[in-house]
């Protein structure tokens, strides 16, 4: 889940469970906006650790494959 997706499921949470004061027979709007938070938090960190696992790493200067010493005289 991409970071953006995340943080927009933890937004639309925190509305449903702290700004909507509707009522729906059947349904806790409370709890559905508890449960999108947590989900978005899951997913927020899953997708920071697979960011800092899998990205490249700076192995310092690496040489050009194409670049030919000159010659010692």
């Amino acid at each position: 889940m991409p970071l953006g997706t995340s943080i927009f499921l933890i937004a639309v949470g925190a509305v449903l469970r702290y700004a909507v004061t509707a009522t729906v027979s059947g349904i806790s709007i409370h709890t559905v906006g508890t449960i999108l938070i947590i989900v978005g938090i899951v997913g927020l960190v899953l997708s920071l650790l697979y960011m800092l696992a899998w990205s490249p790493r700076h192995r310092g200067a690496e040489r050009d494959p194409y670049y030919r010493e000159p010659p010692a005289y």
